[in-house]
């Protein structure tokens, strides 16, 4: 079942119709033109911004970042005999479009912690994400109750750790809490489990 951030991101792409599709094509191009880290004045979906956590605050900005799609090639090995499996072409990453956008804002401003990001975009070649950036020791964020969890040392390089939302997805800990209990529901099932097979 979609979460409420993919049906989301899924009624954007369907919004965009009519006079908007040009207008939407000619930021994709202007993008395009640009660098791959953007720092913006606001964020273009302010209501999914805000549900991640996003502030018009001091310490808090919005950087649209860019990832490549679909997966890369290996250089093919030229010494030696010839693998019959070489691995050089579907190679894949084993974490989204979206952590990767998120790590390279993260390393455009390493003095910031990443707090969350969402689609905005994407071309045959390219996908956009707008993500959210906290400074953690900035004073306004220290004294707000509701972002100062982010000043704590365990946060430290949490997009490289997979701690942001999108990290925990490409870890699958997704729906973690059915899992474990379906684990302990199973595990219980063997350990009270009698067999009714007769022994050989």
């Amino acid at each position: 079942m979609a979460s409420v951030a993919e049906l989301r991101s899924q009624t954007f792409r369907r919004e965009i119709k009519g006079d908007l599709i040009n207008f939407y094509k000619q930021k994709l191009v202007d993008w395009r033109k640009g660098p791959n880290v953007v720092k913006l004045d606001k964020p273009t979906r302010l209501d999914r911004a805000r549900e991640l956590g996003y502030k018009a605050k001091p310490g808090v900005i919005v950087v649209r970042s860019v990832a490549k799609k679909g997966g890369f090639f290996v250089p093919r090995p030229r010494a030696g005999r010839r693998p019959k499996n070489m691995g050089i072409k579907l190679i894949k990453y084993n974490i989204s479009a979206q952590t990767i956008a998120e790590r390279r804002a993260a390393e455009h401003f390493p003095g910031m912690e990443v707090l969350g990001s969402y689609f905005v975009g994407e071309d045959g070649k390219h996908k956009w994400f707008e993500v959210i950036m906290v400074d953690p020791h900035n004073p306004a964020i220290l004294a707000d109750k509701e972002l100062n969890w982010i000043a704590n040392p365990s946060q430290k390089g949490r997009v490289f750790r997979g701690l942001t939302p999108s990290g925990r997805k490409s870890r699958g800990l997704k729906n973690k809490a059915k899992r474990d209990g379906f684990r302990k529901r199973e595990a219980w099932k063997k350990k009270d489990y009698v067999s009714t097979k007769k022994n050989a």
